[in-house]
């Protein structure tokens, strides 16, 4: 039995150390953004069904951890646009972009109402917080855009940590 293990440890030319080294560069490779908007555009030049598409964006969005909050925009994007008027890969990334832009402005103006905040403090702290790609609770610039309330009051911190949630949430698209 030992002598047949001995053969088969020396049959083996398998680096292991190689193995667990291309594993390891496998989960660093991030799939970023425009790789995906690259891939709609070849999708739909093959296939035309934006079911199919959606589904393989689906698949590519959850593979990648930095992406996942942008499925629900992406998965838009490609319902709303018509993808057989673009004519190349970098007019999807323009055309996402700029959907992207107006969708973020319409979502900001959605929150700001629905939470009655202080329409110009809270697109100065959207602003600053996309800029610092998170949002933050430090500081008085949270405070400054709650609707007018005094900080004794026992709802003031319920409101300000569910605005602090959903903007947060928001920065992360």
């Amino acid at each position: 039995r030992r002598e047949k293990a001995g053969n088969d440890n020396n049959q083996s030319s398998i680096d292991w150390d190689d193995v667990v080294f291309e594993v390891d560069l496998l989960k660093s490779q991030e799939i970023n953004l425009d790789y995906i908007l690259e891939l709609i555009f070849e999708h739909n030049k093959k296939t035309k069904s934006k079911s199919d598409l959606i589904d393989e964006v689906r698949r590519l969005i959850r593979a990648s951890l930095g992406n996942r909050a942008k499925e629900s925009l992406v998965v838009d994007f490609i319902n709303q646009a018509d993808l057989d008027d673009i004519p190349d890969k970098a007019s999807v990334i323009d055309a996402f972009f700029t959907y992207a832009r107006a969708e973020q402005q319409r979502e900001a103006q959605a929150l700001i109402t629905a939470e009655k905040l202080n329409a110009e403090a809270a697109r100065r702290y959207i602003a600053t917080s996309l800029k610092r790609e998170h949002a933050s609770d430090n500081g008085t610039e949270l405070n400054n855009i709650l609707p007018k309330m005094s900080p004794l009051n026992p709802q003031y911190l319920t409101k300000k940590q569910s605005v602090f949630e959903k903007v947060s949430a928001f920065v992360e698209k």
